[in-house]
């Protein structure tokens, strides 16, 4: 079975192991084949605006105060053994491990005011803005890239039988109470080998098939008044385009991307984190390819001990292959109809422990936006004097997703989607706009 990101397992301090390889269903997911999935995407009807998600998920929780915001003033104990860096935004700064990212620094906004967090090591919140415990008993929230599946389905922007609407290359999104209909697509080694027609079956083979399909549908016609049964179901139609066109297929074999591009995600063979970077060459030609929402989690950001050694590691990849994404992006056209997020759990503790590590800080975090069409080149938001907590513009995380909806032309003050008992239940409870990237 061939594994292309590897089995890099590990646990955070709560002991719950976490799993970022694929780990997919191929054509097959929950018992509903490929034309199941399709049709109960488009049940909703499209209501595509153009835009797409690239949702980055920082799995442990990263430190605000050696990334985005630094206290260079703030006692040592506080301040760690970072400092803040000029972006090419004057005012604007960022911490001196990320160089390339303050190069484009008007090319992306900082949240540095995120309140409303739990101390909850699970993805939940990063995806849909809730707390993993809001509807538990019925599966929980659905996160950004199911509720887009559940309202758009296959979008209209989207060529023919190119790609699913929503693609999770790790497998750590949630449907909450969705269900696996609305997950995203995982396209694992056995799911890989489903998008390609089986060596044994030609093309001209498949289209014999579905010339006979259509011949006994004809007859079925003529005895069916109704003409209820006059053509394939179209969903089968799709699902057959997508093998045929080959287009997911082609996007997810990196053997097709320029060596060029390669080097420029600073992709290296056998070295942590860089290899990691994978990912972000995949999220960009999945949203080429025509999917509307790309997910993956990247590193391990759960510092308890020896923060700055970490971040020393993690830090340096993640700004290459996150200013190559932006840079790749625009050179595509796509920078301003993809929006790009990046969050973890929580922010981490301001005053350094006896490990030289930062334990868990829900009371302060970031929250990364680029591209989409926003304002950019701003820090909104500022924390205290050492980072412990807001003291300007703090801004609840589900107001940061109800501006992405907003963004994607779903209007979260109306729109709402039943739950198990169907009950109406609202995309985010706090709905402020964040006027400063619209």
């Amino acid at each position: 079975m061939l594994n292309l990101w590897g089995g890099n397992q590990g646990t955070f301090c709560d002991r719950v192991s976490r799993r970022d390889f694929f780990t997919i269903g191929g054509l097959a997911l929950g018992g509903l084949t490929l034309p199941k999935l399709l049709r109960a995407e488009a049940q909703a009807g499209s209501r595509a605006t153009g835009k797409s998600i690239i949702n980055i998920y920082l799995a442990g929780g990263p430190t605000h105060m050696d990334t985005f915001d630094l206290k260079p003033k703030a006692p040592r104990e506080f301040r760690g053994e970072f400092q803040p860096i000029p972006t090419n935004v004057p005012g604007m700064e960022i911490g001196e491990l990320l160089p390339k990212l303050a190069q484009r620094g008007d090319q992306f906004s900082v949240i540095r005011s995120i309140t409303g967090l739990r101390d909850e090591h699970a993805p939940q919140q990063s995806d849909s803005g809730w707390s993993e415990q809001s509807l538990r008993t019925m599966g929980g929230r659905p996160g950004i890239g199911s509720v887009m599946s559940k309202l758009w389905g296959q979008s209209q922007h989207t060529p023919k039988g190119a790609a699913p609407t929503f693609v999770d290359l790790t497998g750590w999104t949630k449907t909450g109470f969705l269900g696996p209909i609305h997950a995203g697509f995982r396209p694992e080694s056995e799911g890989r080998r489903s998008l390609t027609l089986d060596g044994r079956v030609s093309l001209s083979r498949l289209e014999d098939r579905q010339s006979l399909l259509s011949g006994l549908d004809r007859i079925r016609r003529d005895v069916d008044g109704a003409g209820m049964m006059s053509a394939m179901d179209s969903f089968n139609q799709r699902a057959v385009g997508i093998v045929t066109s080959g287009e997911l297929a082609k996007s997810l074999d990196l053997r097709n991307e320029d060596p060029r591009h390669m080097q420029r995600y600073g992709i290296k063979n056998n070295v942590a984190h860089w290899n990691e970077n994978t990912r972000f060459v995949l999220a960009r030609r999945l949203i080429q390819a025509g999917s509307r929402c790309v997910s993956f989690s990247w590193g391990g950001w759960d510092t308890h001990g020896d923060n700055f050694n970490a971040m020393r590691r993690m830090l340096p990849p993640l700004d290459v292959a996150l200013s190559a994404l932006i840079d790749d992006l625009d050179a595509h056209g796509l920078l301003d109809s993809t929006i790009i997020m990046m969050s973890g759990e929580f922010g981490r503790t301001p005053r350094v422990n006896g490990g030289a590590g930062r334990d868990h800080w829900p009371r302060a975090s970031f929250f990364f936006l680029a591209g989409g069409g926003l304002r950019h080149g701003q820090m909104i938001g500022k924390t205290s004097r050492n980072g412990e907590e807001p003291v300007e513009r703090p801004l609840h995380i589900q107001s940061v997703f109800h501006t992405i909806y907003h963004q994607l032309g779903i209007d979260a003050n109306s729109v709402t989607i039943a739950d198990n008992n169907g009950r109406p239940q609202f995309l985010a409870d706090e709905r402020q706009l964040i006027t400063e990237l619209i």
